[in-house]
């Protein structure tokens, strides 16, 4: 058995959601006739209290064409310094939209409104001028870290203060918002566009939107264009989204479960160190201590026993539960990583 935790972008369709998709109503998307899609994007758009979503073939396009749409060729971004616009998006804020990016050294991923306030410069006109402020939430490489609400806000107020625009970037919004118990509206009320992904935990084969007023994402159409995300009968992979919003959101709390119960066994293991207070949501980052193994030969050595695990940032591993991951697959990844420490290196 194949337990594959590199990523919950690892999911495959269930078989309601491939019916759904088979069985999905179709038009033109790029001529805004899909029905389909139309019904997706209303959905997303109410879920995120925005006027309008705009369907898209990812969330990086999503979140690219939301820094396209703020700024102007030599404006200035402020990002968290492990964030994935960051980070893991091929340089496009530099290719597509001609902007520096000003990093914040956040703590878990997070950062204060003080943060903000020192890194915005204004006024002159030897600098560039900061224009907008991207928040990930959850926060990937903080370890899906979820942002308190009372600090969420104090950012965005400080940010609004300096005019700034705001950009969330909610991949794994819905993460954020089972944990927390606060409703996906209520996050993504101070941004001024929000990307949402449907391949996380979600569960979907394809497909993210970006969602604002309706004056922005009308612009975030044009760019849609430009970049070659129109679609045709787009329908097909839209029906997952929305199959995956009537039946994968609540599910997100037993995806937290086992990454809880994945990091209490591992917390166990002697060669292993873990902060167990880091896992908020459906990821486990944790470091080898035991000097036989190096993180590459350990990942070597876990996926020739089946098990599939990812690099964090420096000696960091790290391990991402998901749809695909069951209660077994859990234990028997624990059992795994067990029986590596125990056996060594191999020859």
């Amino acid at each position: 058995m194949l337990i594959d935790l590199f990523s919950d972008t690892a999911t495959r369709p269930t078989p309601g959601m491939r019916r759904a998709m088979l069985e999905a109503e179709v038009g033109d998307e790029q001529r805004g006739e899909d029905p389909t899609v139309l019904a997706l994007e209303e959905k997303v758009a109410k879920l995120l209290g925005k006027e309008q979503a705009l369907f898209l073939p990812s969330a990086t396009m999503a979140n690219q064409i939301a820094l396209k749409v703020h700024t102007q060729p030599g404006d200035e971004v402020i990002v968290e310094a492990r964030s994935h616009v960051a980070n893991f998006e091929a340089g496009r804020p530099g290719l597509i939209s001609g902007v520096l990016l000003r990093p914040i050294q956040g703590r878990r991923g997070l950062f204060s409104g003080d943060d903000v306030k020192s890194a915005v410069k204004m006024g002159d006109s030897h600098t560039a001028p900061t224009v907008l402020l991207c928040v990930e939430n959850t926060h990937n490489m903080g370890g899906g870290t979820v942002w308190p609400l009372d600090q969420l806000v104090e950012v965005c107020g400080v940010a609004k203060h300096f005019g700034l625009a705001l950009h969330l970037d909610g991949a794994r919004l819905l993460n954020a918002a089972v944990a927390s118990g606060v409703a996906p509206h209520v996050l993504a009320e101070p941004f001024d566009t929000v990307t949402f992904c449907l391949t996380k935990g979600l569960g979907c084969p394809v497909g993210g939107l970006i969602a604002g007023d309706a004056k922005t994402i009308g612009k975030a159409r044009r760019y849609k264009q430009a970049l070659g995300g129109a679609m045709r009968q787009a329908g097909v992979i839209a029906a997952a989204g929305l199959y995956a919003l009537e039946h994968h959101v609540e599910r997100l709390a037993d995806d937290h479960r086992r990454a809880r119960r994945l990091a209490e066994g591992l917390a166990r293991l002697p060669g292993i160190r873990i902060e167990l207070d880091r896992v908020q949501t459906n990821m486990v980052f944790f470091t080898l201590t035991d000097p036989r193994f190096t993180p590459q030969s350990f990942l070597a050595a876990a996926k020739a026993r089946g098990l599939i695990l990812s690099r964090g940032e420096g000696d960091e591993l790290r391990a991402v539960t998901h749809l695909d991951i069951d209660d077994a697959a859990v234990q028997r990844a624990i059992e795994i990583i067990a029986e590596i420490l125990s056996a060594g290196p191999a020859s």
